[in-house]
């Protein structure tokens, strides 16, 4: 009989390995967690094995490949979804083929499964208009509305990641001029983001009348918190995000047909500066991305700026004369009604 010893490697590789040796943040270890919560059931539901008899040489290929098809047929996941999953299988089985050399083999056939090809969509966006009429549906006469109006603005003026606004603290907003808010994102990277003037008086506001006397320094406090006084979830930014969309979708020249998310923001305020003319490379230190490689999506979900360009670069072939009317060509009309006869 097999030892179960999945479950230990397991428990060290979520509770030790990811934290400890290669910091991963929090969001990281929940989303390789809620992986393998996954994997467990599949196991149990399909397999028959419950996770205390689970060896790693249950884990092969054939077993992985099951998991990932499950995933799209009974669980009704989208490819980026399944990918992600195998992401996180991939990871894991770096982590113990160094430990477990009897299941080498069987590692490397795992880790030479690859990622499924999706259709590349082009990414949503509002328009300058649209976003405007988003940003005046909260009402600043109250703290809440005033809140949320400095959610949705700082959403889009800084192009930040939702887990970025939520992780946002009193400490990370230098608001003397230049104005600029430290992000903490991806990867344990920090960059340094310029805000407007506009977005600025609307932060010193909310501040003034946002003590949250949690009986911590005031630069540990968080920029957005609930009525309890803790931190926006994603599920509750999503929320207000929601409510004021379903606002606007009642002004005229707000007719959106995609559903607007926190990541809707940052697309957003990518493509308005893009048709603005700001040079990719500048978009990409914006957004914390790696390279432009990544950055050029927006290029390719801007058809304003590719008319415009093809419009200033056309020549005109077409002849400037009206063409002649066939219909007053009496011999050619003649002729034509010889046919129907």
């Amino acid at each position: 009989m097999m030892k179960a010893d999945l479950p230990y490697y397991l428990t060290t590789f979520l509770s030790k390995y990811l934290p400890g040796e290669k910091n991963a943040s929090l969001h990281t270890i929940q989303s390789y967690s809620f992986t393998f919560k996954l994997l467990l059931i599949f196991f149990e539901s399909v397999k028959s094995i419950t996770p205390e008899l689970l060896a790693m040489s249950d884990l092969t290929r054939d077993a992985v490949t099951d998991f990932l098809d499950w995933l799209e047929s009974t669980r009704g996941c989208s490819i980026t979804t399944r990918n992600q999953r195998l992401v996180a299988i991939h990871s894991f089985v770096r982590f113990v083929q160094k430990q477990s050399l009897e299941n080498l083999y069987e590692f490397q056939r795992i880790l030479n499964i690859p990622n499924k090809k999706c259709a590349k969509t082009v990414v949503p966006f509002l328009t300058g208009n649209e976003m405007k009429i988003l940003l005046s549906m909260p009402d600043p006469s109250n703290k809440n509305g005033l809140r949320d109006l400095v959610l949705l603005a700082l959403l889009y003026d800084s192009a930040a990641r939702v887990q970025e606004i939520i992780d946002l603290k009193v400490k990370d907003l230098r608001l003397k001029k230049p104005a600029v808010i430290t992000l903490h994102g991806k990867g344990q990277k920090t960059r340094h983001v310029p805000i407007t003037e506009k977005t600025k008086s609307l932060l010193q506001s909310y501040l003034k009348c946002s003590s949250n006397n949690t009986g911590i320094s005031t630069g540990e406090e968080y920029v957005f918190v609930n009525q309890k006084k803790q931190p926006f979830s994603r599920w509750g930014i999503s929320y207000i995000i929601g409510k004021y969309v379903d606002m606007a979708k009642l002004q005229e020249g707000f007719d959106v047909r995609f559903p607007v998310t926190a990541h809707v923001f940052r697309h957003s305020k990518s493509v308005h500066l893009l048709q603005s003319g700001v040079n990719l490379v500048y978009i990409r230190d914006l957004l914390g991305h790696c390279d432009c490689s990544t950055t050029q999506i927006y290029a390719k979900a801007d058809t304003e700026t590719r008319r415009k360009a093809l419009e200033a670069a056309y020549i005109d072939i077409l002849p400037t004369n009206e063409l002649p009317d066939w219909s007053d060509d009496k011999n050619l009309m003649d002729f034509l009604n010889t046919l129907s006869r």
